[in-house]
């Protein structure tokens, strides 16, 4: 199965506590910190909320 990184690269103050949750689900909480996960629809999803927050990079 493949492998995304996913890493934050914006703040969570001000935002909605359902994105809030999301970064969290992802293993994320602050800026910088980045997390590999696998590729699947779920993740992706979870990523799509997120999009303004976080940056992707395909392994």
């Amino acid at each position: 199965m493949s492998k995304i990184v996913v890493k934050q690269v914006k703040s969570l103050i001000g935002r909605p506590e359902t994105q809030r949750k999301i970064v969290a689900a992802l293993g994320l909480g602050r800026i910088g910190k980045t997390n590999e996960l696998a590729d699947t629809p779920t993740v992706r999803g979870m990523v799509a909320k997120v999009a303004h927050l976080v940056e992707v990079v395909e392994k």
